[in-house]
């Protein structure tokens, strides 16, 4: 495999902390899957939702 610039490499923004983050050798064969940069804000997702939800029903 050819070495590549960071700035080569594919990303997306996670969800949750909207922060942009690359594609990880790790994920070569799921990066169609991944959704979150880190295991922190997997774990906050779902709570991220709820309070989403809970500010949208206050107005």
């Amino acid at each position: 495999m050819k070495m590549r610039e960071k700035s080569e490499l594919p990303t997306k923004t996670c969800p949750v902390c909207k922060r942009p983050f690359a594609w990880r050798r790790k994920w070569e064969r799921d990066w169609e899957n991944v959704r979150y940069c880190s295991e922190r804000c997997r774990r906050e997702a779902p709570k991220a939702a709820d309070e989403r939800a809970e500010v949208s029903r206050l107005f």
